[in-house]
């Protein structure tokens, strides 16, 4: 059979010696592809790497940083976005970042240590910018055939094979739009909260922001400072947090109260107390009471929110029943005139280059994997960060990605104990990482505890060790 050859971009020529659907497979050994080079994406190279892996990372950016680059198309950040997780548990636990930083980092500081971070562990050789992945299938020995071709239009598509991939592409980029009736005839601007990039965009308007996550509350504490009227709309009752409570980071606090081992009950009063204490009762601003124990949603972390209720800059509105040409009727029965709706309604994951199936993908878009990173019955393939922790995620990730190259490296020098571990992985496909009843509404379907999910990693990183 006659072979076509390539030349890679870094030196090396390839040999196709397969084919798919008449077109040539470049084999790339034992050398693992990883899709995105964001937060996932760097440490999965970085991890691999170390462990002695070949590693060939896809970005369709033209740079690092994933959804934390406000220039890139997909990116969720607006200007004055900052972290709701404190440092010490959102740098990575080999890459901490500077000490002169502040407890809660702005966006553009965390692209400058994603930057740095690629530099320090020589990652950008690893990334082929500018190129997406199109197709990602099963092949024999649970290997996978990749297909890319280049975002700026150059050149064809090209299929390379893989010994293992990791799905680093991010949950945070498709936005996840609601349906009401009648909002194909409103005639009023209606954005998601994903094309929201600053608060130029409200000065001077009537902005509805629907949707009480930390994205709605930022952007209603904006609209606050800049709209001629802000409602804030939210279906049920939420706890919220400030960022500070006995005079640290609330993330750190809450952190002491899991270390010490106090029971889950005890801590949901202790932690219902504090934010008493702090924020008070919203209800008497006209929020609805919480419907659920503190710990059993994800967290909204906002110290302004409350300041701008209480001047009146913020006037909370129940749920939307319908939308009309030029108004929108609530579930109360009034009807507000917004000329800006924003819908800060969160995202669905998307992976639109792999079969749903592979994934165990239920009806809704719900992947389901063990851990919230390995599929059934494939122990090449791994999706990092799909996790909404109630700290930060990086270094959650860091580990997933160590583990799953621990368990590679397993599968070559004890296959038969790689097998019975992956077996175990596989029967706990259901397993929740929290020891709070989580809602189970799309915005909590990923949600851990992070003492919790470390605990279950660190336990399979034992049984992974040959």
């Amino acid at each position: 059979m006659t072979t076509s050859g390539y030349s890679d971009g870094y030196g090396d020529t390839g040999q196709a010696t397969a084919w798919r659907d008449g077109r040539p497979v470049y084999d790339r050994g034992d050398t693992v592809c990883v899709i995105g080079a964001g937060p996932s994406g760097l440490t999965a190279i970085k991890n691999l790497k170390e462990a002695g892996f070949g590693v060939d990372c896809y970005e369709r950016e033209t740079s690092v940083g994933g959804g934390w680059n406000y220039r890139h198309d997909r990116s969720p950040v607006y200007a004055s976005t900052h972290l709701i997780s404190s440092k010490p548990f959102t740098q990575f636990p080999d890459f901490p970042m500077p000490d002169d930083w502040p407890d809660y980092p702005k966006h553009t500081q965390l692209l400058q240590y994603f930057e740095h971070y690629a530099d320090h562990f020589e990652l950008r050789p690893h990334i082929w910018f500018g190129t997406e992945v199109v197709k990602v299938e099963p092949t024999d020995h649970g290997r996978w055939d990749v297909t890319t071709r280049s975002t700026g239009g150059y050149g064809g598509e090209r299929i390379h094979r893989y010994a293992a991939v990791v799905i680093a592409n991010g949950h945070n980029w498709f936005p996840r739009m609601p349906a009401y009736d009648g909002l194909d005839g409103y005639k009023g601007e209606l954005i998601h909260s994903s094309s929201y990039k600053d608060a130029a965009q409200l000065r001077g308007r009537k902005v509805l922001v629907v949707g009480a996550g930390n994205t709605g509350c930022d952007i209603a504490v904006e609209a606050a400072q800049q709209a001629n009227r802000c409602w804030h709309s939210t279906r049920r009752g939420y706890w919220y947090s400030p960022k500070y409570a006995l005079g640290r980071p609330t993330d750190q606090v809450n952190d002491t109260l899991l270390w010490l081992r106090l029971p889950l009950r005890l801590r949901q009063s202790l932690a219902a107390r504090t934010i008493r204490s702090t924020v008070g009762d919203l209800a008497r601003f006209g929020l609805p009471q919480p419907d659920h124990k503190v710990y059993e949603s994800h967290p909204i972390v906002n110290s302004l929110l409350v300041y701008y209720l209480g001047h009146g800059a913020i006037q909370p509105v129940p749920d939307i029943k319908q939308f009309h040409r030029t108004s929108v009727e609530l579930t109360d029965g009034r009807e507000i005139e917004p000329d800006l709706v924003v819908m800060a309604t969160g995202y669905q994951p998307s992976f639109e280059f792999i079969d749903p199936e592979l994934l165990g993908m239920t009806a809704d878009g719900k992947p389901r994997l063990a851990m919230h990173a390995f599929p059934k019955r494939l122990p090449t393939l791994m999706v990092a960060g799909l996790l909404q922790p109630d700290s930060g995620v990086f270094p959650l990730v860091h580990w997933q990605v160590v583990t799953f190259a621990r368990l590679l490296r397993l599968r070559d020098t004890a296959p038969a104990k790689a097998a019975a571990v992956f077996r175990q992985l596989d029967s706990e496909a259901d397993k929740r990482w929290t020891d709070a009843k989580v809602r189970g509404t799309a915005r909590h379907w990923f949600e851990v505890s992070h003492i919790s999910y470390l605990k279950g990693i660190e336990r399979l990183l034992q049984e992974a060790t040959a």
